[in-house]
């Protein structure tokens, strides 16, 4: 139902919706029009029918005075004298205006309904009757046309009046096909299956703009949207591709300002340093190397977050426990209590210089502010997950998005004395999302803050298999 629900709730599903009802209804409509078209010419067809059999048996009769009576005696095909007292009904205009149009005495005819029993035979040759059947009548089928009779009132040239019955059999047609349930089904599935696929060919440039949009927030320096497609989405394209550059020019300028300043500040700081070196108080002279240190760091971090959003390494496959094992031996080797516990053989197509930098930076973050670190990597047939897990006290819940907001340094949690200017989450984060990856923190059920970068499977390099 949820399904359902997010399909109509999509320009596919609602265009689909508006394409289905639309087409239905004047497929539908001119249906029934063509069904009513062709029951007129029925019925114009079967005038022209009755008035040929009225026509040939009053010119039989006008050309054979001799036999006349013998004739209306015996009568015609569905003609016969009229019986005296017949009830007369009203005129049948449609008759008489194909009889107007007829040679001879029935062009001057008069023609109105009346009883069907002035058109039966006489008694005595009425069939012997059956005998009633029990149960509930039939219903009539509606492509059943019931007979009629007609009362036909004229003058022979003789000038002979005559009035004739004239019958018309019981007939059945094809009927309105519109109301087929069969047929209404079978129009509406290929309207359903022509309305689908339309919706889907409408709907595939937004679902690319959305898509290249997506991947414009994980990688600024990927290709351009191709410009092809109707006028409308040619435009999209390109103003989607000038929106790209832009950002690409603005963060370029950004990332040059923060390595111009950098670098200018090379020179003042390398001649604080020299100056504090000459300090007399070592109190004051430590404290103040320590603010400069600490500024050092802030632009140095600073130019590394720049720096993580625009690089432009091309992905390659990387073995994820190839990379997390040298990782763990250098920590390891350095004196840090690091374990890589469980390998899962998962093949990713990463950037290897950006993910180094990623799991450095949280492996170094739990040593540092949880005093250890476990590695593992899991997979599946849905995505491939990296747990670093510290034995520290954790986080409130609150905290645990907020550490990766820029500058934020949670001082009931982290010691100020560790250095540090708050953007190594931040930059963590943003190395994971520019290769797809999701980054989160979460305090693990038995102890300590755990690190999760998640990856969705469709990234694994074929040869893969999961753990």
């Amino acid at each position: 139902m949820n399904r359902l629900r997010r399909f109509f709730a999509s320009m596919v599903g609602r265009l689909f919706v508006i394409l289905l009802l639309g087409m239905s209804v004047a497929a539908i409509g001119a249906t029934m029009l063509a069904s009513a078209k062709r029951q007129q010419e029925f019925e114009r067809q079967n005038l022209n029918r009755i008035a040929d059999r009225l026509q040939g048996y009053v010119n039989l009769l006008d050309g054979n005075p001799e036999l006349r009576d013998r004739l209306l005696d015996s009568g015609g095909p569905s003609v016969r004298r009229l019986p005296p007292g017949a009830r007369v009904g009203r005129p049948d205009s449609a008759l008489m205006e194909v009889l107007d149009d007829r040679p001879g005495p029935v062009s001057s005819s008069q023609v109105a309904f009346t009883s069907f029993r002035s058109c039966l035979p006489r008694l005595p040759e009425l069939p012997h009757p059956k005998k009633p059947r029990n149960g509930p009548p039939r219903e009539r089928d509606p492509a059943f046309i019931p007979p009629k009779c007609r009362m036909v009132a004229l003058r022979l040239s003789d000038g002979t009046p005559l009035q004739l019955a004239l019958d018309s059999p019981a007939v059945a047609h094809n009927g309105i096909l519109a109301v087929d349930p069969l047929f209404l089904t079978l129009l509406v599935m290929a309207i359903a299956v022509l309305a689908y696929i339309v919706a889907r060919i409408a709907s595939a440039p937004l679902q690319r703009l959305a898509s290249a949009a997506a991947a414009l927030g994980d990688d600024l320096q990927g290709a351009p949207m191709p410009v092809t497609g109707p006028l409308e989405v040619r435009r999209a394209a390109e103003a989607f591709n000038a929106m790209q550059k832009r950002l690409q020019r603005h963060l370029g300028e950004r990332t040059q300002m923060l390595a111009a300043i950098t670098h200018d500040l090379q020179t003042p700081v390398t001649r604080l340093r020299l100056r504090l070196e000459n300090v007399a108080d070592e109190t004051l002279r430590e404290r103040l190397i320590g603010d400069l240190a600490a500024m050092q760091a802030l632009v140095r971090e600073g130019l590394e977050l720049a720096r993580s959003a625009e690089s432009a390494e091309q992905r390659a496959a990387l073995d994820l426990d190839s990379l997390l094992e040298s990782i763990v031996e250098d920590a390891a080797e350095a004196g840090a209590d690091v374990r890589f516990e469980q390998p899962s053989g998962a093949i990713l197509m990463l950037r290897p210089l950006a993910m180094h930098r990623l799991f450095s930076n949280l492996v170094d973050n739990a040593v540092t502010y949880g005093q250890s670190a476990r590695v593992s990597v899991e997979q599946d047939a849905e995505k491939v997950v990296v747990r670093i897990r510290d034995s520290g006290p954790g986080l409130a819940e609150e905290e645990l998005e907020a550490v990766f907001d820029p500058f934020v340094r949670l001082e009931t949690s982290r010691s100020r004395e560790t250095g540090g200017a708050g953007l190594g989450l931040t930059i963590a984060r943003a190395l994971a999302e520019k290769d797809g990856a999701r980054l989160l923190l979460r305090n693990h059920p038995q102890g300590g803050l755990e690190a999760v970068v998640e990856w969705p499977a469709t990234l694994r390099v074929g040869n893969a298999r999961p753990g």
